[in-house]
């Protein structure tokens, strides 16, 4: 059978999309206006409070959160879209003009998912190009209480890096990639999980491949001398960036650039189950829009003049807003680590995807 088969008619199929497409947009649209209005009634005193600023810090924090809100609405818009448009051809009686010409009720909804599968790369495209940029500048210019911005010159103190089996920590890093410089290293020599060996040094400078230190001294644990190396070369391999990553913020990051940022932790040794979690999100969350049409299906069909059809979009809101909740749970419970990173993304997704289809087929097929 022809793909093109599976679904309706083509004027069918685009009118379906674009009533769909319109609504979605249109309550997007009317819900940002009115979260943003409330977000600025609470954040507006916070922003002229700092001496200088006025009107254009206003706008320019509207610019910066608009876009958070925008990401986070679009979900709920999709739902909401879904089941006005599917209510509406169902009051029309145009969903049951389409299954009395022999459409199943998969083929009535084939449009609206691929109208969703869009809207989801739409998505995905505008949190990783707008979203992460705003999120990342606006989290800097809260923590400074919206006074100017300063500037990162990539300097961190009290960082901790793995090399192998030894552990590395620095006082403070000052500058990024070659020219980055460390002052107060400790290296903690170990063999096979016990420590043999303590070196400390003033300062460490990159060579290109590995650390310079000077002035270094070693603490045997053995013997329990100290001895002076002088100028040595250690942590062969260990990059500048494993030790100026001190903190990454998921939300401020792209997909791309936090898969980088993740390798980097885990060459240094540090936790990143919690980052990995968020990284797969960044997938499953613009594609949950797919989801959508799926759980929503429950208002197109049934006969409008049973007078059910109020009961079944209620039932369709709740399976949508039910997966929200399960899919903010089961990303929380990967943060605290209960749940694998994979799991804690796609869990969700795919136990409501089995739903969505297991009402559609018990209700219809």
């Amino acid at each position: 059978m022809n793909f093109l088969q599976f679904f309706p008619s083509r004027v069918v199929a685009v009118y379906m999309a674009r009533l769909f497409v319109v609504r979605t947009f249109a309550i997007l649209a009317a819900m940002v206006l009115v979260l943003q209005a409330l977000d600025l009634l609470g954040q507006t005193g916070k922003i002229l409070e700092y001496a200088g600023n006025g009107d254009a810090e206003v706008w320019r924090y509207v610019s910066l959160r608009a876009p958070q809100i925008i990401a986070f609405v679009l979900p709920f818009s999709v739902l909401l879209g879904t089941i006005l448009t599917l209510t509406t051809m169902n009051q029309n009686s145009e969903i049951i003009a389409l299954k009395a010409s022999g459409l199943s009720a998969h083929q009535v909804l084939a449009p609206l998912i691929i109208a969703s599968f869009a809207v989801a790369v739409i998505s995905f495209t505008f949190n990783d190009r707008i979203v992460s940029r705003a999120t990342a500048t606006l989290n800097q210019w809260e923590k400074v209480d919206f006074g100017p911005l300063p500037v990162d010159r990539g300097d961190r103190v009290n960082v901790w890096v793995r090399d192998g089996d030894d552990l590395i920590q620095v006082d403070q890093i000052k500058g990024r990639g070659k020219t980055a410089q460390l002052t107060g290293v400790k290296l903690y020599d170990r063999e096979k999980g016990n420590l043999v060996g303590i070196i400390e040094a003033a300062r460490g400078t990159f060579t290109g491949h590995a650390w310079r230190i000077e002035g270094a001294k070693r603490f045997s644990v053995k013997s329990g001398k100290l001895t002076t190396l002088g100028t040595i070369v250690v942590a062969q391999g260990v990059r500048p960036d494993q030790f100026t990553l001190a903190s990454v913020d998921a939300d401020g990051l792209s997909f791309g650039s936090l898969r980088s940022a993740i390798s980097d932790l885990s060459d240094a040794g540090r936790p990143t189950q919690a980052l990995e979690g968020a990284a797969w999100h960044k997938l499953s969350g613009p594609l949950s829009s797919v989801l959508m049409p799926l759980l929503g299906a429950v208002a197109a069909f049934g006969v409008a003049r049973s007078g059910k059809l109020f009961l079944r979009a209620v039932i369709g809101m709740m399976l949508g807003f039910t997966f929200f909740v399960a899919d903010n749970f089961a990303l929380a419970m990967g943060n605290l680590g209960a749940y694998p990173p994979f799991l804690a993304a796609w869990a969700p997704f795919l136990l409501f995807f089995l739903i969505g289809e297991a009402v559609l087929v018990r209700t219809e097929e």
